[in-house]
């Protein structure tokens, strides 16, 4: 089986129930914007010493290939798995049990405290903006809300991540 197969040359792609769109479609966008999260996570693993933080981000990654097929199926009756509401309280489980290990988050900091924090903070950012492609694909095809709120309690968990990984950290004051 060959890696490339033509099909995409003249600028369209297979979703996962077959149906062919512009490569650059919302929906194309939105599960690009995924994979591009899944990869700054693979990356932040690297730099991260903390085995328990580390299983969490592989096991972020692994769901996050669930995202991603759900996003690139249009047909309902095709999606092979669907983003649960058990899905996000396990992110919220996780968020409250790791910010526990830092000062309260409620200022703002500067990030690159670390290898592993300037990564983590990377994923962090585009997460936010795979939640804003999927927001804007929501407005105009159906997206399960399961999904939606993962994505953004995914963005709460990596900060909360990215602080308890950081060699320290400057805050930011407003004058």
């Amino acid at each position: 089986m060959s890696v490339y197969t033509k099909t995409g040359d003249k600028g369209q792609t297979s979703l996962f129930d077959n149906k062919r769109v512009d490569k650059d479609d919302l929906r194309v966008e939105s599960y690009g914007t995924i994979d591009e999260l899944n990869t700054f996570l693979g990356l932040s693993k690297n730099y991260i010493e903390d085995k328990d933080i580390y299983k969490l981000i592989h096991q972020i990654q692994r769901k996050l290939f669930d995202i991603g097929a759900e996003l690139a199926t249009e047909d309902e009756l095709k999606k092979p798995v669907t983003i649960k509401e058990e899905d996000v309280v396990f992110l919220e489980n996780k968020i409250d049990k790791y910010t526990e290990r830092i000062k309260k988050p409620d200022y703002f900091i500067i990030p690159g405290a670390g290898k592993a924090s300037a990564f983590l903070h990377v994923a962090r950012t585009v997460c936010r903006r795979a939640e804003r492609r999927i927001i804007t694909l929501s407005k105009g095809a159906k997206v399960n809300y399961h999904l939606i709120k993962y994505i953004n309690r995914l963005s709460d968990l990596i900060y909360i991540l990215a602080r308890c990984t950081e060699d320290g950290f400057e805050e930011v004051k407003f004058n």
